[in-house]
């Protein structure tokens, strides 16, 4: 890796501060401060090489750039280990996704284990060719290699993970009783990733090869690819940590989980109701509540730039904290019950009886309707109905304000090396990046083209034929409106590692486009939110995975192969665990158990149902004619970027930094439901402000070192341990935890006054 020298520390600083890199901004570190504050002053960037220095600080102290272009890729050991990681990744990302907390599937466990058995399998596979003809190849091509940790990598972060889709096939199944074919499941299931993944294209040549987009995540996972390959030390820190995290999940997720949820105002007053809905973080407002699961917690606070947790700390004390106890004593909401529930309710407040509204047939019983009444919604639940649409509007204002120069000198760029160059559009930058990954030929557009049209065919023949549920007219809509967001909120990823949620904006769209139809099957909504949703999603994920190959110096056809090889085995892995999903937890899903930990509450499947009924049969004229302000969110988000920004422009040295209070993250976190789980926000802030903003400023040496390390060794325990407890306590008999002072059968955070209210 490139050392940086000692020379002209402070002149060198001074240089760097006038970049006009988003990064340099969102760390949100100015000249000043960093000399006064910053540890590493010595090591600061000065005499760099000119296609160096044109890197973000970040990035120059993550990447190596030193590069074998004939590293073997596609070998037998990685087709091996690929087929090896990615079904465990698949199956435990998509039960744990009907869960109320969980942690995906680590892909950093992934880096570690296939590193360390490619070095195995270096050593023990022969080295010999098989095959036939040209067809041959050899079982043990010579070392094994960091790139081929990287591959097997990327293709696991493709296929070992959940699926959009399973979210409307568990929905058919739960609530209208429908099961849709297992191959229109998995053909549909891969039509909607590989529709993202075409998409992709639109924004990759502005998004990736452009330095200045440094995607958090990415350089989080190249740390771990750099330490692997280089630093013996860093890995031993790596392991001994990943052990004790292991050990320590055992407690909050299973034997211990009061853990979970420190509610030290239940523990000050226990049968005090007051005291208890202020601090319970399961079911209360979580005031002071802490948290010590990680699965509540998250990498994200070594992540994400401060500013965001800032951002998503006050909007969450705006939700949770304020409004919340304002609308519960102080009359904020006109309707009083169901305050911080997904259920749809009847004027009396008891749980409106959804099924009543249905004929045989699935349509809208007026009859019954008419007889029940309107239906009405829990205030939280009404208020983040409101901020999603704002947060969706604001994403693309907030984009067009703050990212157009960015964007289009990425886009002027990207035109004039075409005309130079028809095989590779890195030469668009000079930087030692794009230098190296010039040499590998870049992804051509056809391909994208192809991958789009076989999707296209898929979608449109299952919608034609019925075999989904959905009207074929309203798939083009949804591909639409997929392309036209992919580029400006993948804009926000790669420089926040915020991902924008954009499913209720969708299903509105929906519920308008067939609100007068005749028939209509309430669940499509959910199918067209998956088409329009992945097309954003996935298309982000492939953004992703480019941007580590290009740190990693992967040629970007190989990084594109992997992708789709690893969703071909992934997509059915993640159908088979929905299938064991609701065979084993159907009654959990539906509400006819409880689970006592509030984690298999149904609650997104709820929430979607919940849509399905608001926004199909119902439609929106009736919902937007009983909260007739729920439409004044989608002015809100186009006003408020607006506002920031002139702020910016007419004060740009202001210490309020308006161009970091991002309205469109804002609005997103205060959408957020925290009426079941509402613990953990108060850690991560606490947690984001350690590691982003102390270690970062005034410990710049130790956050470069351990920083992305730690986060992924965090990530790499708790899974491990979720996997562990899953094999050991629920994979044959299901084996609970015994009742005892820290697992209280009444309440693990012993809010009793709470659960007796309940």
């Amino acid at each position: 890796m490139f050392k940086l020298s000692k020379k002209n520390t402070k002149s060198s600083i001074v240089e760097e501060s006038k970049s006009t890199d988003p990064i340099d901004k969102i760390h949100e570190i100015d000249v000043k401060e960093e000399l006064e504050h910053t540890t590493d002053i010595e090591s600061a960037a000065s005499s760099l090489p000119p296609d160096i220095e044109e890197l973000p600080r970040v990035v120059r102290e993550v990447v190596d750039f030193d590069d074998d272009a004939n590293t073997p890729l596609l070998t037998f050991r990685y087709f091996l280990l690929s087929i090896i990681f990615i079904p465990p990744g698949a199956f435990i990302d998509t039960f744990t996704s009907f869960r109320t907390t969980s942690a995906a599937y680590s892909i950093f466990f992934v880096q570690l284990a296939s590193h360390w058995l490619g070095m195995w399998l270096a050593k023990v596979l022969p080295d010999k060719k098989i095959g036939f003809g040209k067809f041959k190849f050899s079982l043990n091509p010579g070392p094994w290699s960091i790139k081929e940790t990287v591959l097997v990598t990327i293709t696991a972060s493709s296929g070992a993970t959940g699926s959009l889709a399973t979210n409307c096939i568990a929905l058919a199944e739960v609530y209208y009783d429908t099961t849709i074919s297992p191959a229109v499941c998995i053909f549909f299931m891969w039509a909607i990733v590989f529709l993202g993944y075409s998409y992709s294209g639109i924004s990759r040549n502005f998004l990736i090869n452009d330095p200045q987009f440094i995607w958090p995540q990415a350089l989080m996972q190249t740390t771990l690819f750099q330490n692997q390959k280089k630093s013996h030390g860093s890995m031993q820190v790596f392991f001994v940590v990943l052990i004790g995290v292991c050990f320590w999940t055992f407690l909050p997720e299973y034997v211990f989980p009061m853990t979970s949820s420190l509610a030290l105002l239940c523990w000050c007053a226990p049968e005090n109701y007051t005291a208890n809905f202020i601090g319970s973080g399961l079911g209360g407002m979580g005031f002071l509540n802490i948290s010590l699961d990680w699965s509540n917690i998250t990498s994200s606070i070594m992540l994400s730039p401060y500013w965001v947790h800032v951002v998503q700390f006050l909007a969450f004390i705006l939700g949770a904290w304020i409004l919340i106890p304002a609308t519960k004593w102080g009359n904020l909401g006109n309707f009083q019950y169901g305050l911080m529930s997904n259920n749809l309710f009847m004027s009396n407040g008891t749980k409106y009886p959804t099924t009543a509204l249905l004929t045989p047939d699935h349509q809208l019983n007026m009859t019954a309707y008419k007889q029940l009444g309107p239906v009405h919604l829990g205030t939280q639940r009404a208020w983040n109905i409101f901020f999603d649409y704002a947060a969706f509007v604001s994403g693309f204002v907030w984009a067009v304000l703050f990212g157009y120069k960015s964007l289009k000198e990425s886009v002027i760029k990207f035109y004039a090396a075409k005309l130079k160059s028809k095989s590779n559009t890195s030469s668009q930058y000079t930087d030692r990046l794009n230098k190296i990954q010039s040499k590998y030929a870049d992804v051509p557009l056809w391909w994208f083209l192809i991958l789009f049209i076989c999707t296209f065919i898929i979608l449109i023949v299952t919608s034609t034929t019925n075999a989904l549920p959905i009207p074929w007219w309203t798939v083009f809509v949804a591909m639409a409106i997929g392309a036209v967001i992919v580029t400006p909120l993948s804009w926000l990823y790669a420089i926040s590692n915020f991902q924008l949620a954009v499913g209720t904006f969708n299903e509105v769209i929906y519920g308008y486009m067939i609100e007068h139809m005749k028939y209509k099957v309430p669940y499509s909504v959910m199918i067209y939110s998956s088409i329009s949703g992945d097309a954003f999603y996935r298309a982000q994920y492939e953004s992703q995975s480019l941007k580590i190959g290009h740190y990693n110096h992967i040629p970007p056809r190989v990084t594109f192969f992997c992708q789709i090889f690893g969703e071909i085995v992934g997509v059915p892995i993640n159908y088979a665990a929905l299938k064991w999903v609701l065979k084993t937890k159907k009654d959990y899903l539906n509400g006819t158990k409880v689970d006592k930990l509030h984690q298999w509450t149904g609650q997104t499947l709820l929430s979607y149902h919940s849509n399905v009924v608001q926004y199909v049969t119902l439609g929106p004229s009736r919902l937007f004619e009983n909260y007739r302000v729920l439409p004044y969110g989608f002015l809100v988000g186009l006003i408020a970027p607006i506002i920031f920004y002139s702020l910016h422009r007419l004060f740009p040295n202001s210490k309020l930094k308006f161009r970091l209070r991002n309205t469109t993250i804002f609005f997103s976190t205060m959408s957020t439901f925290y009426g079941n789980i509402s613990t953990g926000y108060f850690s991560q802030f606490v947690g984001a402000t350690v590691t982003m903003f102390y270690f970062y400023r005034y410990r710049h040496n130790i956050w470069k070192k351990y920083n992305y390390l730690l986060g992924a060794a965090f990530d790499t325990g708790f899974n491990l341990s979720i996997l562990l407890i899953f094999i050991i306590f629920s994979a044959g008999k299901t084996i609970d935890m015994p009742n005892w002072w820290g697992n209280n059968d009444k309440s693990v955070e012993r809010c009793f006054a709470l659960v007796e209210a309940d």
